[in-house]
């Protein structure tokens, strides 16, 4: 027995949970697929872990207070994911020389690594995501979901 296609209820639901939904579906898919490169690997990362690990590549000899000023997180929270990163080698800890009481904090070398293969995969994921759309469609896409960011963000 042929199994019968129902078109009707094929039609996109664009109510707005249903849209968010779908913005969760696709981050929970990419950041699933970028962190995949790392399974197995000596340092398992987590979302924060590796967005701390970001904070620090684009800004080294930042501090804690740096990366809380940046991100709006608890400062206990950051405070358990920097020692944790330290704990496992790829963050370190260096006093600063004009005031020995500030920590600056850096990538080390597996930290780097770790950051970087995060970062090649995360452009061959999105590379994938995106395949088939036009120039115009990303750029639209693009605008659309900036609109939910802004609205959010007055919301």
């Amino acid at each position: 027995m042929r199994k019968s296609v129902d078109l009707v209820n094929q039609v996109a639901n664009a109510e707005p949970d249903a849209v968010m939904e779908c913005v969760h579906a696709v981050m929970h898919l990419f950041r699933a697929q970028q962190y995949r490169v790392l399974l197995g690997a000596a340092h398992e990362l987590t979302h924060m872990d590796s967005k701390v690990l970001g904070f620090f590549a684009h800004h080294p000899g930042a501090t804690q207070s740096d990366l809380a000023a940046h991100s709006g997180r608890d400062k206990g929270q950051l405070a358990r994911l920097i020692g944790g990163l330290k704990e496992r080698g790829l963050l370190q800890a260096q006093a600063d020389e004009e005031d020995r009481r500030t920590v600056r904090l850096s990538l080390t070398p597996q930290g780097r690594a770790s950051q970087q293969a995060l970062q090649r995969q995360g452009r061959r994921v999105a590379n994938t995501a995106v395949a088939g759309l036009s120039a115009e469609e990303r750029a639209q896409l693009v605008a659309l979901l900036r609109r939910v960011r802004s609205n959010l963000e007055r919301g």
